[in-house]
């Protein structure tokens, strides 16, 4: 019994020790891209793909399961590998743009993507950001890929045979292939896109070099072998070359490409590979990786904590990505998907601003701020070429979510200090955007004239989703209202928004205490049920869309009888049962289900609109509630496993919200210079700010028990509110939470301790 007692002891301080993991070196090594991966139409966990590339990279790869075409390009519980996919697939639901890919096949020749494919399993698969392997069973060939932002290295290690060969398939949509055999060379390009319009030229230019001899080499068209072309332009082209392999030989590809030509792309080839072995490329990624993950520091938290941490910046680290290049003068150029032209300047493509203004936008603000100017000066290039700054770009406008929230994304960088850009010009597209319809219903404001002459959008004039139209385009008043005062423009100039930043009111049913629609003629739409998706909502219904008032919490606070009451109603929306009303869709969507399954209400954390809802019981005088409900919801919603994610992951949207909830704060109304407070979730936070200061955030107490906020100190002095600045974390600071295991409810409970609303602004 006593040696059973010692090893019990000895199993628990092992325990123990193994739930505080300290400083680390590489933070790449705890991530798992396959986060998110276990998804499908009907239930998104994350609606994720392995993604091999680097921070912002124009280009990803992915192994590819699906068929081409598939939005799910990669599943986890599929069983065959088709090819290995360049990708600037943002989401599955977005589908992909400038898609192809290449395989290796053995034996047989065996070229369209159903022969081609090839058993695998995951216990023969290694997925890191920077490296991708995978054993391709019928073939017998290791596929190694390793990634820079423009191109790639394919090392791929054959078997004794005779019969080896690469599948180049430049997919449907109109392609073009060239094999070049005395150059060991194949160009070509895919002009697919998903999402558009594009202009008629829009076209990936791709070049692939081998280091091996071509001992075959034919085109195919479709399903069709060609003998006779070793150049083919046709709906779906393709190349095979094929050569004599010993067993473990290693051929390299080299691949690269351009939106502007082929000539480009053997540029980016030149200038981001040159020389480099595959190792050395891949010494080079794993690098930058560390580097850029390294601006946060997370120490004391569990294995599991520290690998969702990580899985979750790497994906905030992809999106917008670069549609840029570097001609040869080294002057920044890109394609236009606007006009079809080659011009100076910067371009990024593939957010959609309905779900990255909330967070996304944010935490490039806070960490990466470098990049999100360049992101800004891309939004200049987008409205001088298209005419309007685009809410979902894949890589121009699509027609996809409501909202005009570029605004939101445009004011929140200039007033979190972001400068040296043409805001001038960015200022007149914010009141074109707001004060006009656009070329189609997600680019400017859809019911634009009901809406400033009304005050909403109505229900009955046929504008779908009009509830949430007006809700955002209110919000997104404020943050034109916030940026002309930051300009110093007149009063005669932005009024106009700080009055129609308050229209939420005119949808706030007093019988409900809820968001409802209105119509024309100023009575509430009838019936209402609150629990209806769709409608007049966004993908969620009247409980979730109900809190969209991120710029006047405390005057929805009013609205609802005041501070008590409204903590009760955010209460209600836990306590209450996951019931739905899905007709307006005809069936339950995946939104739906992920709520009805989660265990938590009403409460849809899969989806964006609700996400802040957490934070504002930071607005009642309650935020230990706050702290609870956040740490429940990275408990319970997160977890660095193929089914980690609890919805849609949406352009690193979902996974900003855990990294701001991780640090202990949010930001719960872009385009105001405040985060508002949850409670950290390690015991000690660096972020390593741009400007060289640093933020350090100590909780050393804190636990899984311990999830309560009992007091804060801010660089050494006692802190009361329920919020810290901005411009105040610009400085340095130092932020060190007493935590514990029960509630201080009397903490933060003081109106004048509460975060920012436009009604009580002084």
């Amino acid at each position: 019994m006593k040696k059973l007692f010692i090893a019990l002891l000895s199993f628990a301080a092992s325990t123990s020790f193994a739930q505080n993991v300290g400083k680390i070196t590489d933070p790449v090594d705890w991530i798992n891209p396959l986060m998110g991966t276990q998804s499908k139409p009907s239930l998104s966990n994350g609606n994720t793909y392995p993604a091999i590339g680097l921070p912002w990279g124009m280009n990803m790869w992915t192994p590819q399961t699906g068929k081409n075409g598939d939005g799910w390009a990669y599943v986890y519980d599929a069983d065959k590998i088709r090819g290995f996919k360049q990708t600037h697939q943002p989401s599955p639901w977005m589908n992909d743009y400038g898609a192809f890919s290449i395989m290796p096949v053995t034996g047989k020749l065996a070229f369209n993507d159903d022969d081609r494919a090839s058993w695998f399993s995951h216990k023969a698969e290694i997925s890191k950001p920077y490296y991708y392997s995978v054993y391709l069973a019928d073939a017998d060939v290791t596929t190694e890929i390793t990634p820079t932002e423009r191109a790639a290295q394919f090392r791929f290690t054959f078997p004794k045979t005779d019969s080896s060969f690469v599948v180049i398939d430049a997919q449907n949509k109109g392609s073009y292939i060239k094999i070049i055999p005395a150059e060991r060379k194949i160009i070509g390009y895919t002009s697919k896109y998903a999402r558009g319009p594009l202009p008629k030229n829009f076209r990936n230019y791709f070049v692939i070099y081998f280091n091996k001899d071509f001992k075959m080499a034919k085109t195919w068209d479709d399903k069709k072998l060609n003998d006779k072309d070793l150049e083919l332009t046709v709906d779906h082209a393709g190349a095979v070359i094929g050569f004599a392999t010993q067993k473990g030989e290693q051929v390299i590809a080299k691949v690269a490409s351009s939106f502007i030509s082929f000539e480009q792309a053997d540029l980016n080839l030149k200038r981001e590979l040159g020389n480099d072995g595959f190792d050395a490329t891949k010494a080079k990624g794993r690098a930058i990786w560390n580097k850029t993950l390294s601006k946060i520091e997370v120490e004391g938290g569990t294995i599991d904590q520290m690998r969702t941490f990580y899985s979750c910046l790497y994906r905030t680290l992809f999106f917008p990505n670069k549609l840029y290049e570097l001609d040869a003068q080294n002057q920044i150029v890109h394609y236009s998907p606007y006009n079809g032209q080659v011009l100076p300047g910067y371009m990024f493509a593939g957010t959609g601003f309905w779900d990255t203004f909330r967070a996304l936008y944010p935490f490039l603000n806070l960490v990466y701020p470098s990049i999100n100017k360049e992101m800004q000066q891309g939004l200049i290039n987008d409205y001088k070429e298209g005419g309007w700054l685009p809410e979902w770009s894949s890589p121009g406008y699509a027609n996809i979510m409501v909202g005009n929230n570029s605004a939101s994304v445009v004011s929140d960088a200039y007033i979190k200090g972001m400068r040296g850009y043409d805001i001038e010009t960015l200022w007149q597209a914010l009141k074109h955007g707001a004060n006009n319809e656009g070329p189609m219903e997600a680019v400017g404001r859809d019911g634009v004239k009901y809406y400033n002459e009304l005050g909403y959008v109505p229900f009955d004039v046929k504008k779908n989703e009009n509830a949430a139209k007006t809700l955002e385009y209110a919000y997104d008043d404020f943050t034109i209202y916030q940026l002309g005062r930051a300009l110093g423009k007149p009063a005669s100039e932005i009024d106009i928004y700080k009055k129609r930043a308050m229209n939420y009111k005119n949808l706030f049913d007093p019988a409900s205490g809820l968001m409802r629609g209105k119509n024309q003629d100023g009575t509430f739409q009838s019936p209402f049920s609150p629990f209806k998706w769709g409608g007049a909502f966004t993908e969620g219904n009247s409980w979730h869309y109900t809190w969209s008032v991120f710029q006047d919490i405390d005057g929805l606070a009013r609205l609802m009888g005041g501070h008590e009451k409204f903590v009760t109603k955010l209460d209600s929306v836990f306590s209450m049962p996951p019931v739905f009303d899905e007709s307006a869709y005809g069936g339950v969507i995946h939104e739906i289900r992920e709520m009805q399954i989660a265990n938590m209400g009403q409460y849809a954390h899969g989806n964006q609109p609700i996400q802040h809802m957490i934070y504002l019981y930071n607005y009642g005088g309650a935020p230990y509630k706050t702290q609870y409900w956040v740490r429940e919801t990275m408990n319970r919603m997160y977890k660095a496993t193929p089914d980690g994610y609890c919805g849609d992951e949406d352009n690193g949207q979902t996974s900003a919200w855990y990294v701001f909830s991780a640090m202990g704060f949010y930001p719960v109304t872009p385009a105001v210079d405040q985060y508002v407070l949850g409670a950290p979730l390690f015991k000690k936070v660096t972020i390593t700010l741009d400007n060289g200061k640093k933020v350090t955030i100590n909780a050393p107490a804190n636990s899984d028990n311990n999830r309560y906020v009992q007091s804060l100190q801010m660089n050494g002095k006692p802190y009361s509110k329920n919020w810290i600045s901005h411009s105040g974390l610009q400085k340095g600071a130092v932020l060190n939470f007493n935590m514990g295991a029960m509630p201080n409810k009397t903490r933060g409970s003081n109106p004048v301790d509460f975060p920012y609303s436009l009604s009580t602004e002084k």
